[in-house]
């Protein structure tokens, strides 16, 4: 019962009004929330593919920027791991580029 015993001293905000005076904007704005726009530069796509390894060990399979890209993805969309690579394959097609996507 605290919610009941500190009402008299809760602060109460009012909901804001908004009046919406030019609704095609409006409704512009709000198709335009939905929309992704993806590019990647020729430097991007040139520096995608690791460069081999002149040590010894394995040679790596993805670039720094590759990585950098899926876990960028990955934060912004609150993605895991498996989802992050989905997401990047379907884009890489979408764009009809030719890429290794990095797995998990």
């Amino acid at each position: 019962m605290p919610c009941k015993a500190n009402i008299a001293r809760r602060h109460h905000i009012r909901k804001q009004r908004h009046r919406v005076t030019n609704w095609a904007e409006y409704d512009t704005a709000l198709r335009q929330r939905g929309s992704l726009t993806v590019w990647f530069t020729e430097e991007a796509i040139a520096v995608w593919r690791a460069q081999p390894r002149t040590t010894r060990g394995g040679q790596p399979h993805y670039s720094a920027l590759a990585i950098m890209t899926a876990l960028t993805l990955r934060a912004v969309f609150r993605l895991a791991l498996r989802q992050t690579e989905d997401l990047i394959g379907s884009i890489l097609q979408l764009l009809g580029l030719d890429l290794a996507v990095p797995d998990h």
